[in-house]
């Protein structure tokens, strides 16, 4: 986690310079842009310190977690990479600066396939073990993919896909560790 932690910023501002492709985004079409970053903002890391908490009181879920965010993190680089996207049309900055801290910028444009926010929200719903928790971050998850559409700040492609790989990911690490664990008991 620490080494992909000190090398997002590095291939973040290598991403930066690449060209890549405009997609022809039928929904962001009909959605004028609009600033919804302190709604992203509370909801995500709301989502975090709900994580948090469940983490705390049980290990193997933290455990599970963070390999599935290591996997995850590394599925996006390979995706980012191999998938050169420019900004979709309309994009307004999304405020997040504890997220833009990673970066190593104010503002990254092009780290698009697949959306980090929305597969990060949706490993921490899966990994959630208490009810109440569990059902806050499924709506977190569902209410970010739709915001991050309105503020133009991914295609919808972008974050249709980060839920199959935020699932997978979770899998995988299931595997990794192999807990077979009831993440749903509270």
């Amino acid at each position: 986690m620490t080494i992909i932690l000190i090398c997002f910023p590095y291939f973040f501002q290598y991403i930066e310079q690449r060209n890549g492709t405009v997609l022809n985004d039928a929904v962001l079409s009909v959605i004028p842009p609009y600033n919804v970053s302190a709604l992203i903002f509370i909801l995500i890391w709301s989502s975090s310190f709900c994580m948090l908490l469940t983490a705390v009181r049980r290990p193997e879920i933290l455990l599970t977690f963070l390999i599935a965010y290591v996997i995850l993190c590394l599925c996006r680089i390979i995706t980012i990479f191999l998938f050169p996207l420019e900004a979709p049309q309309g994009l307004i900055e999304l405020a997040d600066p504890l997220s833009n801290s990673f970066y190593g910028a104010d503002f990254i444009t092009k780290d698009l396939f697949f959306s980090g926010h929305v597969s990060t929200l949706f490993l921490m719903y899966l990994c959630q073990s208490n009810r109440f928790l569990r059902h806050y971050t499924m709506i977190a998850s569902i209410l970010v993919a739709m915001l991050v559409l309105v503020q133009h700040v991914h295609y919808t492609i972008d974050v249709l896909f980060a839920f199959p790989f935020a699932y997978a990911c979770f899998i995988s690490s299931r595997k990794l560790i192999n807990v077979n664990v009831c993440y749903v008991n509270d």
